[in-house]
């Protein structure tokens, strides 16, 4: 009978999160319509590196080569990398001629910092008086974000067309090894499930996020919003920007991005280990209810489907088998696009609960980590909540 009411919940819990849920399932939330402005506003593009050495030749160049018709430069922020990444920079700089590049570094972050926000922090200040007048817009991407060369065209285009303040692309990440199969599309489909992109791009909503890879910001906007130091502390940093310039008053917009890829590799899963667990206690506040209540949500969500079609079957009990496995077949079909849009073999959707229970494991990983003082370590640095920063 428990087991019964478990499976019915969930199936409450999937028909309520296909239908109500802000349709987050759906991957059609692409750049908004848009056209050309009657003048191209002036961009910063920067980019904040750390020990990226390995990924920089394939990001970099693509940065360089963008097609942009307004003014446009490239400020790549050496933070304190022990790989040579700034000469790598320089030198690529070198060999692809396009956009002007320059090279700061900032030195270690101050305390209460982050050091990628203590990186963006400078780069911004750096473009905004290197010249006579201030870029218009900045172009914050991640070094290991690769973009087509019309990326930023595109971006601002969006910009201007819809009066929007922030556009966010969500890079497509690298999906080639096993892991990276089971895993990397399931992370995006989790992500949209907590920020459904519908919600987000409503003007008047409530629901605020962003990906951190890809962000077009308006200068004004920003400086408005106190970014970067009003999220200083931040580890979830593209979720606080875009909730601190919805605060201001700004107009953001994420979407999944058709031509802006991610070229980190992940190809052992404890490389996507380290990826989701060094932030996923930090999501949840630090917050032991949060953590249990996760947990017991994750069971409920991902984990009674098969387990509760599995023990009908097996017992006989039909009302069972036939909740547990049309939660199952709920989840699976919301998963389905996701798994397209990655370009993944469809049979991948019935094991998104085995996927689940990676994350599940993955959050309490967290949550250790962080009680042994290791929390939300990422190349050599380790960050307190922000409470004890």
């Amino acid at each position: 009978m428990g087991l019964l009411c478990a499976a019915c919940a969930s199936l409450l819990a999937w028909i309520w999160l296909t239908f109500a849920q802000g349709m987050f399932w759906r991957t059609d939330v692409r750049l908004p319509p848009r056209s050309d402005p009657g003048r191209w506003p002036s961009v910063a593009i920067v980019v904040p590196a750390r020990d990226e050495a390995e990924v920089l030749p394939r990001s970099l160049p693509s940065l360089i080569a963008q097609d942009y018709p307004g003014e446009a430069e490239v400020v790549l922020v050496d933070d304190g990398s022990t790989d040579g990444t700034g000469e790598l920079a320089l030198r690529l700089a070198r060999e692809h001629p396009g956009l002007p590049l320059t090279l700061t570094s900032p030195g270690e972050p101050a305390p209460g910092w982050t050091g990628k926000l203590w990186a963006l922090r400078h780069g911004i200040a750096l473009a905004r008086t290197a010249h006579a007048t201030e870029p218009e817009y900045l172009l914050l991407t991640d070094a290991d974000i690769a973009h087509e060369p019309d990326s930023l065209r595109e971006l601002v285009a969006a910009a201007t067309s819809a009066e929007l303040d922030l556009v966010s692309q969500m890079a497509r990440l690298r999906a080639v090894s096993v892991w990276e199969r089971l895993v990397v599309p399931a992370f995006v489909y989790f992500f949209a499930q907590l920020y459904p992109f519908r919600r987000i791009n409503r003007p008047t909503g409530r629901t605020a996020a962003a990906a951190g890879g890809c962000v077009l910001l308006r200068t004004e906007v920003a400086v408005r919003a106190g970014i970067p130091d009003s999220i200083r502390q931040a580890v979830i940093d593209d979720v606080s920007l875009a909730r601190a310039v919805r605060r201001s008053g700004g107009r953001i917009w994420l979407g999944l991005a058709e031509r802006v890829d991610s070229v980190r590799p992940y190809p052992a899963l404890g490389d996507l280990w380290r990826m989701v667990s060094r932030s996923a206690y930090a999501q949840l506040r630090h917050q032991p209810l949060l953590l249990a209540g996760t947990v017991a949500g994750l069971v409920l969500v991902y984990l009674v489907p098969p387990a509760a079609l599995l023990a009908g079957l097996a017992t006989g009990h039909a009302a069972t088998a036939w909740a547990g496995g049309l939660a199952w077949l709920l989840m699976a079909g919301t998963y389905l696009p996701m798994l397209r849009y990655y370009r993944q073999p469809m049979a991948l959707a019935p094991l998104l609960p085995l996927t689940a229970l990676l994350y599940l494991l993955m959050t309490v990983d967290s949550a250790l980590q962080h009680y042994r003082g290791r929390g939300a370590a990422w190349k050599g640095r380790t960050y307190a909540r922000p409470s004890d920063a």
